[in-house]
């Protein structure tokens, strides 16, 4: 685990006002699943992909092989050529979507708000759940243990206040790493990397950049942007804003809503009954706002508990027919809720969701008119 440190008191600061995301990447993530379904393939090399025959090329590379020199979208005859004893694996793309879609319910797990990158890799929002920055360590071995234990793969994850550079962290240590780069430290931990790292940054243009002496991330911070402006045009802007850790860009979810949920991390661990179902109630209320103003109906109610070890919990139950009232929403909720509560169990975070979405349930004159006749009478 690599961690780049700023002073605890300014490391405070930074918690409570900055966002924090986390990429989480599958190693090797075709290969893996390969040696992990067959173990006579585990510690041996591997790749898969076409046949030479058919001028195929690796389409993933077990860390054994790459020991060889060999690498993704590298031709096949020249990988057989590299290693003599290579195992050559037909890709089997069902299998790997499988897995792919685990790993993501897992993600699920400690973010709503997810973006994927491709089948094995993604950003993750994990704001709410920081509260110190021992919290960022934690989370990142949270999720690799649970990857691990539950797939039987290793995943490197980088953790960090912005996209560019959660995904450099994630691969400086692979594979199965974990690179925490805490707020303020982002442009020291960019600076001696080599400027092909960053964000954007493919082989011709680094090429172009070291023809001109920029070598490192530091060198690109440091270089004239009216120079650099004649190679690049409008991007040298955002290339040395990026070099300087400078990276706004937020976590894109899915366009397509199948759920809506609200969760809150609370201030403090709490484990009274009462104060517990008042938040539920709170938040089943946010979410019967989010699906009544849009006329949108679940049929599946969801409750999500984190308890103060970062243990998660999540439990659903469906009602007979379409809801969005937050009073149903809150029941179901509550119910779910009462089994998990007792003996005093302390709780970090939790979340109310409705999913199973009725988007056909569309307004006419009718439901309009009885909308605001339920407000009415709640009101």
């Amino acid at each position: 685990m690599m961690i780049y440190s700023f002073s605890k008191q300014r490391q405070q600061l930074f918690i409570n006002i900055m966002p924090f995301i986390l990429h989480a990447d599958l190693d090797a993530f075709f290969a893996s699943v390969e040696q992990f379904d067959n173990c006579s393939l585990r510690n041996k090399p591997v790749v898969v992909g076409g046949s030479p025959e058919s001028r195929g090329v690796v389409a993933a590379a077990s860390y054994e092989s790459r020991k060889f020199g060999i690498h993704s979208a590298m031709p096949m005859i020249t990988a057989l050529n590299k290693c003599k004893n290579l195992i050559r694996i037909d890709p089997r793309f069902d299998r790997y979507k499988q897995v792919s879609a685990q790993a993501f319910t897992i993600f699920r797990k400690f973010s709503s708000e997810i973006e994927p990158l491709s089948i094995d890799e993604a950003y993750l929002e994990i704001t709410d759940l920081i509260k110190e920055p021992d919290d960022l360590y934690k989370i990142g071995n949270q999720l690799k243990q649970t990857i691990l234990e539950t797939l039987g793969l290793t995943i490197s994850v980088g953790i960090s206040t912005s996209k560019s550079t959660s995904k450099i962290a994630s691969d400086i240590n692979k594979p199965n790493g974990l690179t925490v780069v805490l707020p303020g430290t982002e442009k020291r931990f960019l600076a001696p990397l080599d400027v092909g790292k960053l964000w954007g940054i493919g082989p011709k243009t680094t090429a172009r950049l070291k023809s001109q002496g920029i070598n490192t991330i530091e060198d690109l911070s440091k270089f004239e942007i009216d120079k650099l402006s004649v190679l690049f045009g409008n991007q040298a802007q955002q290339m040395i804003k990026l070099a300087n850790g400078e990276d706004n860009r937020l976590i894109t979810s899915l366009p397509k809503r199948k759920s809506f949920s609200s969760e809150v991390t609370l201030p403090k661990d709490i484990s009274d009954i009462d104060q517990i179902i008042d938040i539920i109630i709170r938040l089943s209320e946010q979410v019967s706002a989010n699906l009544s103003k849009d006329y949108i109906f679940g049929n599946t109610i969801k409750l999500k508990l984190r308890f103060h070890d970062f243990k998660t919990i999540t439990r659903q139950s469906s009602s007979e027919s379409p809801i969005n009232a937050s009073e149903d929403i809150s029941g179901i909720a509550i119910n779910l809720a009462k089994p998990e509560i007792v003996g005093n169990r302390k709780i970090r975070m939790i979340g109310v969701g409705v999913s199973n979405i009725k988007t056909e349930l569309r307004p006419n004159k009718y439901t309009q008119i009885k909308f605001c006749f339920i407000y009415l009478i709640n009101t």
